[in-house]
């Protein structure tokens, strides 16, 4: 892969984003917006998975994926990576109450959340690859981690809990107000800067995308090892994120089974991983066809519970 891929690829990652933040810019998020966003950013990840299977030998000429495999992988990840998101979606909420964050701030509160998320995943993408290039045993590592994750996540009960050692770091550092200043993180206040409680929210925010990162870094290397699959997948499930958000914020209550689901996908990623390299390897369509499958059978069985518990019930 030549470098001037990668930073074509940049400017177009920094173009987009941009273009986030100026649908986003009054603080004000409609649901009809959010949806409409979240289609058009779903549909963009799709025209570059078509663009991967027309021109993959120009985006990877040495590369040994064909154009086809290529294109399945990408996608894969991507929808991957996309249904792991979700979680992060759930602990963003939980923030946001716990901090008592203001509806306008939090658009920008999740801003700097993806940004991070961004930065954070590309360093663990090189880092992650470069590991796995010179240690193969790495990836049975990954594995176990990512199936303990699934098992956890399947019988803990409880709403996950949010370390407060960003928020200790950050009021050892630097006095902290009570109250918000917009979106600014830092004030000046007796001559001397203070921090606003956005500050903290962010240092929490970063903080859990390091702790997600660990876990999707790893399942999209059971999908594919091929660097530029794995950054463009991380990046263009991360760009929809904040406006998946405002639709997921009102509804999150009713998808019931969404919690199970993604630890099935976690357990079959870890799983795939073991088997990579052996002659029970899981086919990459054959994890696109059940990341679709158990998604998708978690969404309708959420949306159809109520209606079973009100035909019960009369």
């Amino acid at each position: 892969m030549h470098p001037s891929i990668y930073v074509i690829f940049a400017i177009l990652t920094i173009v987009l984003v941009a273009l986030d933040v100026w649908q986003t810019k009054d603080g004000k998020v409609t649901l009809k917006k959010a949806i409409s966003w979240s289609l058009f950013w779903f549909l963009l990840a799709f025209a570059f998975a078509v663009s991967i299977y027309f021109f993959w030998n120009w985006y990877a000429p040495n590369s040994i994926y064909t154009n086809q495999k290529a294109a399945i992988a990408f996608t894969t990840g991507y929808l991957l990576e996309k249904s792991l998101s979700v979680d992060n979606l759930f602990v963003f909420a939980i923030i946001f109450q716990q901090y008592q964050v203001p509806e306008s701030l939090r658009a920008r509160a999740l801003l700097w959340g993806v940004l991070g998320a961004l930065i954070l995943r590309a360093a663990m993408i090189l880092i992650g690859s470069s590991l796995i290039e010179q240690y193969h045993g790495v990836l049975y590592l990954f594995a176990v981690f990512l199936i303990w994750t699934g098992i956890s996540l399947a019988i803990e009960k409880e709403a996950p809990s949010i370390n407060p050692l960003p928020e200790r770091v950050i009021r050892k550092v630097v006095p902290c107000t009570k109250n918000y200043h917009g979106s600014a993180l830092l004030i000046k206040q007796r001559a001397s800067l203070v921090a606003t409680p956005m500050l903290v929210v962010i240092g929490v925010i970063a903080f859990m995308d390091v702790m997600f990162a660990l876990d999707s870094i790893p399942a999209i290397f059971a999908v594919t090892q091929e660097p530029f699959l794995v950054l463009t997948a991380n990046v263009f499930a991360l760009l929809g994120l904040r406006s998946l958000y405002f639709v997921l914020q009102g509804m999150m209550n009713k998808f019931v089974y969404l919690k199970s689901a993604l630890a099935a996908v976690m357990m079959f990623i870890g799983i795939k991983m073991l088997l990579v390299g052996t002659s029970w390897a899981i086919p990459t369509v054959l994890s696109l066809m059940f990341l679709l499958a158990v998604m998708t059978a978690a969404i309708f069985a959420s949306i159809l519970k109520p209606k079973l518990k009100k035909s019960e019930q009369t």
